[in-house]
């Protein structure tokens, strides 16, 4: 059991820790130290359910609901188009830090609206969760200890992220580093957008 703990724990982790839309917003958070808790309480148990549900056989979504993968996917470069020309603009303003300056914190509800979206609306986290980490947990006897570790790993990864955050917190007292975060933010969010499109 240890065994296939770990290897569940050590895939989730080499999954989870390319820099992505998701990983991008809880960071900025983290650095805003706005509602940090439960975003990556949200993160952790939304990875949870999509390994859970992968390992317990419905990595065979896509291939019974043809449609379900297209639409994730262009549903998920419209969210991040829009997410990542917002912010380009909140760069161009003077960054995040101008916003929390005017005493602009963002609310409980859109903060975790923002990361479902990233969340739900992505098809590489079907890819990697329901689909990879599914068909990998067959190959192993004890697939509930696989499941187990990979779930581990998303909790740890998101609190490590959101609250590792605050040791940068000395960069970003000033304006520039929250204008070169937003444009990177931005950029990512773009990026990925196109590449979802031209898949």
């Amino acid at each position: 059991m240890p065994t296939t703990l770990i290897a569940g724990f050590a895939l989730g982790f080499s999954l989870i820790l390319a820099i992505g839309a998701q990983n991008a917003f809880v960071l900025r958070q983290g650095l805003r130290r706005e509602h940090v808790f439960l975003l990556c309480l949200t993160c952790a148990v939304s990875d949870a359910l999509l390994i859970a549900a992968g390992v317990a056989g419905f990595g065979s979504l896509a291939q019974l609901v043809p449609w379900f993968e297209t639409v994730m996917r262009y549903g998920g470069a419209i969210f991040l188009t829009w997410y990542g020309l917002r912010s380009l603009q909140s760069a161009w303003r003077g960054g995040a830090v101008m916003e929390v300056g005017r005493g602009q914190r963002a609310s409980l509800r859109s903060v975790l609206l923002t990361v479902l979206a990233f969340t739900w609306l992505n098809p590489h986290v079907y890819l990697d969760t329901v689909v990879l980490i599914g068909s990998i947990s067959a190959q192993y006897e004890d697939r509930m200890a696989f499941a187990i570790g990979a779930m581990s790993s998303s909790f740890v990864f998101f609190f490590s992220l959101g609250y590792g955050a605050r040791i940068l917190s000395p960069v970003f007292t000033r304006p520039r580093a929250w204008q070169v975060l937003d444009v990177i933010i931005g950029v990512v969010m773009l990026a990925i957008a196109l590449k979802l499109v031209a898949m």
